[in-house]
């Protein structure tokens, strides 16, 4: 009788690797094709085929729509954080100021304890409570003090009375970042890009969809080729013309306005999905083990 496998042994005390692979545990890699990587012509936000771009000074585009939306919403919680923080430092100076008065309340009671050290205590069941006029030991005041400290107390083992730790809110920063590279970016930093598109017969009647060139050299703009763009008039050019041209003549090829070498912006882009064009293509992700990951069997990944 032929001997039973290892992948289809289930008597084991332990976990087989081939179990453990299909419950998705260690680390899980995964190759990036080409429909996972951003084209060039899309927002970095919305991921759709951009309106009106804008650009940063790192060469991330964003729809001018977009990039407001997110500019004013991290106003927004920058505001709120603030107000959080000012609401903080409030409380914590009440709290100063409060513990400031229980302490000369303390003060008093223990010089006034200290001067009437010689009355009789009382010790009778019937005289718990002090007579009027009375600010021994046993005054009302301690008495009241203790009761609220029981009442209030926390008790770890309860989970009604289980203290919380306070939440501490740090000063937020007030500047906004890129949501791409997480630089700090403000609106006037921003610049309009303007590419050339492609109005040949031929294009025009054979494609639907909006094809750039460079204005240069003619070339069609895909994510094969690096991407430059003049943050003085906003147009853009393939890497090779604008080493070749505006490096050297200092101006731009379409409007003839001047730039300068820190007007050159390289636009960022999201690869072509082959190893060889020198993209970060392998997403590498780690699961514990447990059977409510989802993940099933899990392909050996190619190496990029």
């Amino acid at each position: 009788m032929p001997q039973r496998h290892s992948k289809n042994n289930n008597d084991l005390a332990f976990f087989t690797y081939d179990e453990k692979r299909k419950l998705g545990y260690g680390t899980q890699k995964e190759r990036l094709g080409k429909d996972s990587i951003k084209p060039f012509d899309a927002c970095c936000l919305c991921l759709k085929p951009f309106i009106d771009p804008m650009s940063c000074q790192k060469g991330h585009v964003f729809c001018k729509e977009c990039i407001l939306e997110c500019l004013l919403a991290q106003k927004k919680d920058i505001q709120r954080k603030l107000a959080a923080h000012e609401l903080q430092k409030k409380q914590e100076k009440d709290e100063e100021k409060e513990k400031f008065m229980l302490q000369k309340a303390r003060e008093l009671d223990a010089f006034d304890q200290q001067n009437h050290g010689a009355v009789p205590q009382y010790s009778d069941r019937n005289h718990s409570q002090d007579k009027p006029g009375f600010h021994g030991a046993n005054s009302v005041k301690v008495t009241s003090y203790e009761e609220e400290a029981l009442r209030t107390m926390k008790a770890f083992w309860l989970p009604s009375a289980t203290p919380d730790a306070p939440v501490k809110v740090d000063a937020p920063s007030t500047s906004t970042v890129c949501p791409e590279g997480k630089e700090k970016l403000k609106l006037k930093s921003l610049f309009p890009v303007y590419f050339t598109e492609d109005t040949s017969e031929k294009k025009s009647s054979s494609s639907l969809d909006k094809t750039y060139i460079c204005p240069s050299c003619k070339v069609t703009l895909t994510n094969t080729l690096s991407l430059v763009a003049l943050s003085s008039c906003g147009h853009v050019f393939c890497k090779k013309c604008s080493d070749k041209f505006m490096a050297v003549d200092k101006v731009c090829l379409v409007c003839t306005k001047g730039c300068k070498e820190r007007n050159l912006v390289n636009l960022g882009k999201g690869g072509t999905g082959f190893a060889g064009h020198g993209d970060h293509l392998m997403a590498t992700e780690f699961k514990h083990l447990g059977s409510g990951s989802g993940l099933g069997l899990v392909r050996p990944a190619a190496k990029s």
